[in-house]
């Protein structure tokens, strides 16, 4: 779509001769640019994107009855097809909503001036006889996440508008702020867009027509607005800050460690069970290594046996070492106190619980609050500003024009609320908050650096190069807002594998959407990911520990094995029988295969288990050639193949799709409830009874969308559709982290596991009110006097 601009004849005029003086000495503030053939191919392809992002949420939602009765895609008929339909019309149309509601108010499907210039009369309440009088018809109060343009009239022949603007429209719709001025009439007044429609007569808008009718609610209406007003202020006052954020959710979470103490699974025992063999290596405990009748901790994932150095060493980088030596070291300290794990574990938990509230308090603050609008920087901006306040110096014929970041305004209270609402009472947050696994910790350091990017987002200033009057003006990064990115990055690394690669691909889109700040994210993103990653990768180089089994990352192929040698295991070609033999046992792997779970073929387990992944004699130039393998089993039944793939994987963009394993698995599992000292007698009925309750909700229609993770999911894709559609290429640069987690869960072992979908459960509320905001936004050029010579 072509983008238009208003013309000339809706820009600032005056009532005056200056009005044909300035008309000969500005240049125009809006033009029509035709859409050239790359841009029409442009938007082409950004359309093509975005819908082919419906299509795949459309074809799992279709073909998600299909593989819950684990029919296959042989079973797909009409009925799938309309389905089909339906939901592509409902992610598409909701795609469209958000382009063309961004098109409106951003003016362009219809083209009209932020600021005109309206006469009234003298007598006018706007006007003062002051000859130093200010005038301002837009009010000063914030509105709920929106940031209108304010203007001034001064009788001394200055307007000072602050109106946003985008310089490069080509390459980004959002935008910075220009602060210009302009000669102008006292016989005339500035209005906005939000109140230029207002009727003339505001006093008399809400006396009824007939006194003696309506009089109950007209009676009723003052004091459900003074109602509505006080409970907006009680909102706005207990989020103004992280601390206040922090206690709020600390008094709504309280009852999740006071009655649930820890949440855990098997991840934990495993990681006290490497740390406790390792400990006893150092203390010099003679104990198995490798042998046929021998089971230490790394044959339960487990680790091929080719990976284990020559010396002994029995910690491994299955679950990120750091972790593991710390939950490990914990536990050991636990049981050398008490004689048990359980008190470490409720430590721990309560220690996360404590982390958590930080991470979501901080990333709320910055979202809400825009922190780094902070009374020391107005300070600054104060005592460097001249004594009449005004922003810029204007004579006939030059301009001093300063570009500052968006400021922004902060969020109203029915978004602050909403998104509070989200972190009280969804089970996937509370119970994550005790929940002892890797995810749940990435998830809370990720929404933490989520909202350290939003303050960077908003502080940018582009260059300006093609205009000598414009000059734009860097805010210095706050130096708290440095050493939080230096720790939750560092987090990040510890909890979770792929978070390296992650902040590697955000390293360059950040390079590539704000050089201006290269350094902060070299040092931020790139620093603590290489000394991290580094000092792990040459622990596992000089065999102090051992590497992850690259067979963890390569799900999506077994799963496709597995499928068919369950299903049609005559199809699988001699040659891919025996390139897979030395790797797999193709019967125990048929017997093993479940279509949502890729770890019994993987042999994931303690001991009496199916041996389908032959780890203890598998070699690496076995490994070599088992893409190939893998391949000439897909070509020869690429139907069931492509059944092992969707099972595993369509439940993430499903809506209709229950979680194979929800959050609240980790509240009442065995190894809670059962396998442990003391935790189990702590209110043991309590723990169950949350549990159902939460598996209760998930349960009903559309309301129990609320409690999965893949609601978000599909609505976090849908809006970063939109964002591609409408060319919003910074804010994509810092949310492709988002698209990348998604790549995660496809790669996953399992289908549709609730802990993988935990970070982008966190920021969904974030994310909308960002998009929100980028959407108000208005496209305005002020006109630029040029000189007279």
């Amino acid at each position: 779509m072509a983008r238009e601009h208003p013309t000339d004849s809706d820009t600032p005029t005056t009532a005056s001769s200056t009005n044909a003086e300035s008309s000969a000495t500005t240049t125009p503030a809006f033009r029509v640019t035709p859409p050239t053939f790359a841009d029409r191919c442009g938007a082409f392809f950004r359309w093509l994107i975005a819908a082919l992002a419906c299509v795949w949420i459309s074809w799992c939602t279709s073909i998600g009855p299909l593989m819950r009765s684990d029919v296959g895609l042989a079973g797909f008929g009409w009925t799938n097809a309309l389905l089909f339909l339906v939901m592509f019309s409902c992610t598409f149309g909701f795609v469209l909503l958000l382009v063309f509601t961004a098109y409106r108010r951003e003016g362009m499907c219809k083209p009209r001036n932020l600021t005109r210039v309206r006469p009234h009369t003298p007598t006018s309440a706007t006007v003062c006889d002051s000859p130093s009088a200010t005038t301002s018809d837009s009010p000063s109060t914030p509105t709920d996440s929106v940031s209108g343009p304010t203007t001034s009239v001064s009788t001394t022949g200055s307007i000072h508008i602050a109106v946003d603007t985008d310089v490069d429209v080509r390459n980004d719709s959002s935008t910075i702020a220009v602060h210009s001025t302009s000669p102008l009439s006292t016989s005339s007044s500035i209005h906005t867009r939000a109140n230029s429609h207002a009727p003339e007569n505001t006093h008399t808008s809400d006396i009824p027509a007939n006194p003696t009718k309506h009089t109950f609610a007209f009676r009723l209406r003052p004091h459900c607005s003074r109602i509505t007003a006080a409970v907006s202020r009680a909102i706005i006052a207990a989020t103004s800050d992280w601390k206040r954020i922090w206690l709020v959710l600390a008094i709504c979470w309280l009852w999740v460690p006071a009655t649930l103490l820890a949440a855990f699974g098997a991840d934990i025992y495993s990681q006290a069970r490497e740390f406790a063999w390792a400990r006893n290596q150092w203390t010099g405990v003679d104990q198995p290594y490798i042998g046929f009748f021998s089971f230490v901790p790394m044959d339960i994932y487990p680790t091929a046996h080719y990976m284990w150095p020559d010396q002994p060493t029995y910690l491994t980088d299955q679950h990120n070492i750091v972790l593991t030596v710390f939950y490990g070291g914990a536990l050991a300290i636990s049981r050398y106190l008490t004689g048990s794990n359980d008190a470490g574990l409720a430590v721990l938990a309560f220690l996360q619980w404590l982390f958590a509230g930080f991470c979501c308090a901080s990333a709320a603050n910055r979202f809400f609050n825009l922190p780094w609008l902070t009374r020391r920087s107005r300070s600054k901006d104060h005592r460097s500003m001249p004594a009449d306040s005004s922003l810029i110096t204007s004579t006939a014929t030059t301009i001093s024009t300063r570009i500052t970041p968006y400021a922004g305004t902060p969020a109203g209270a029915c978004a602050r609320a909403l998104i509070m609402l989200v972190f009280i009472c969804c089970p996937l947050v509370l119970f994550a908050t005790i929940s002892l696994t890797k995810s749940p910790l990435f998830a809370f350091a990720f929404t933490w650096w989520f909202g350290l990017m939003y303050e960077l987002y908003m502080t940018y200033a582009p260059r300006v190069k093609t205009s000598p009057i414009l000059r734009t003006e860097v805010l210095p990064t706050r130096h708290i807002t440095i050493a939080a990115l230096v720790v939750s990055v560092s987090v990040m690394l510890i909890s979770a594998k792929y978070a390296w690669y992650i902040l590697l691909a955000q390293v360059v889109f950040s390079l590539l959407a704000d050089r201006r700040r290269w350094k902060l994210y070299l040092g931020t993103l790139l620093l603590p990911t290489i000394l991290i990653h580094g000092s792990i990768a040459a622990l596992i180089a000089s065999g102090t520990i051992i590497s992850g089994d690259p067979i963890e990352s390569r799900g999506i192929q077994i799963q496709m094995i597995a499928r068919v040698a369950h299903e049609n295991p005559n199809a699988i070609p001699q040659d891919a029988r025996d390139k897979l033999a030395p790797i797999f046992n193709l019967d125990q792997t048929a017997q093993a295969y479940r279509p949502q779970d890729a770890d019994p073929v993987k042999s994931s387990g303690i001991q009496s288990k199916k041996v389908s992944y032959r780890w203890r004699s598998v070699t690496p130039e076995d490994m070599d050639n088992f893409n190939k393998a893998w391949l000439e089993i897909v070509r020869a039944d690429p139907r069931t193949a492509f059944d092992g793939l969707f099972a595993k994987s369509y439940g993430y963009f499903d809506i209709f799709d229950p979680p194979y394993v929800p959050m609240s698995y980790y509240i009442d599992n065995d190894y809670v409830q059962q396998t442990n000292t003391w935790i189990k007698y702590y209110d043991h009925g309590w723990r169950t009874k949350v549990a159902d309750s939460a598996r209760g909700w998930s349960s009903i229609p559309v309301l129990g969308w609320f409690t999965h993770g893949n609601c978000y999911v599909i609505f976090t894709l849908l809006i970063g559709a939109g964002e591609l559609v409408l060319r919003r290429w910074r804010a994509l640069s810092w949310h492709m982290p988002l698209l990348l987690m998604m790549g995660v869960m496809i790669t996953a072992p399992a289908n549709n596991f609730e802990r993988h979908m935990l970070p982008i459960v966190f920021v969904f509320g974030f994310l909308c009110l960002m998009f929100h905001r980028d959407t108000l936004r208005r496209l305005d050029l002020p006109a630029i006097p040029t000189s007279q010579h």
